[in-house]
């Protein structure tokens, strides 16, 4: 066997195990991602039967203290992902994720089931859809998740103005606004996801990197889910 065509068979051999780690990393994150959005929806479904924790969540301040700690913790995650031990890695996007459904109980009261769950699935066909663009695309996206995460400071102005203000024409603009913003993030964090892949770390790295991975897509898939039931969902 000629150099050149050993050199050759090594590169194939190379890449191929490149693609294999790359599926078997990816897996993972959509595996902690799925996890979280299955504890929120669990954690949403327990408060939302229960009328003590109703009131005791959202007939008083409390419901600011889990709008804040949201926030908060949106905020402190990547730092405990990435610099503290991969418990509590883990234990802070289980914690984000439960809070998440604690606060979205009342969805599933004001929704029908029905609706639920049929906005539930067009979320998932959407989000796999921009997730599989943004893993395959070779355009850079970094300009335009730089735009989509300036916009979500306005975006978030506008929900919390709306929470005092009560205006169903304001919530449906910021909705459908939402749902563009939230799309364009999905594409740009799988294609930062998968670059933060071929860096090549240990083991442990990489298993921070797969939870902030699954965290900022999870967060990106509540929130699409969210914007769209406000558009398309069928109240009780």
């Amino acid at each position: 066997m000629s150099d050149d065509l050993r050199y050759m068979t090594r590169t194939q051999a190379n890449a191929a195990d490149i693609d294999v780690g790359l599926r078997q990393y990816m897996l993972r994150v959509y595996n902690y991602m799925a996890s979280g959005v299955a504890l929120t929806g669990i954690v949403s479904a327990l408060v939302s039967s229960s009328p003590q924790l109703m009131q005791a969540i959202f007939g008083g301040p409390l419901k600011w203290v889990f709008f804040i700690g949201i926030l908060g913790l949106g905020f402190m995650a990547p730092r405990i992902i990435m610099s503290k031990s991969i418990v509590a890695a883990q234990g802070a996007f289980w914690v984000y994720a439960g809070m998440f459904g604690a606060l979205m109980a009342p969805y599933f009261l004001v929704y029908t089931s029905t609706s639920i769950v049929r906005v539930f699935f067009i979320t998932a066909a959407a989000f796999a859809g921009l997730s599989l663009f943004g893993y395959v695309t070779k355009k850079n996206l970094s300009g335009m998740g730089a735009f989509m995460v300036m916009g979500t400071w306005g975006l978030l102005i506008a929900i919390v103005v709306n929470i005092f203000l009560q205006s169903p024409v304001l919530q449906m603009t910021y909705s459908a606004i939402g749902v563009l913003i939230f799309s364009g993030l999905t594409a740009y964090e799988t294609q930062q996801i998968k670059n933060l892949y071929y860096e090549g770390d240990s083991s442990d790295t990489a298993t921070r990197k797969a939870i902030m991975g699954a965290l900022q897509l999870y967060g990106s898939f509540v929130m699409i889910f969210i914007f769209l039931l406000n558009l398309l969902g069928n109240r009780d």
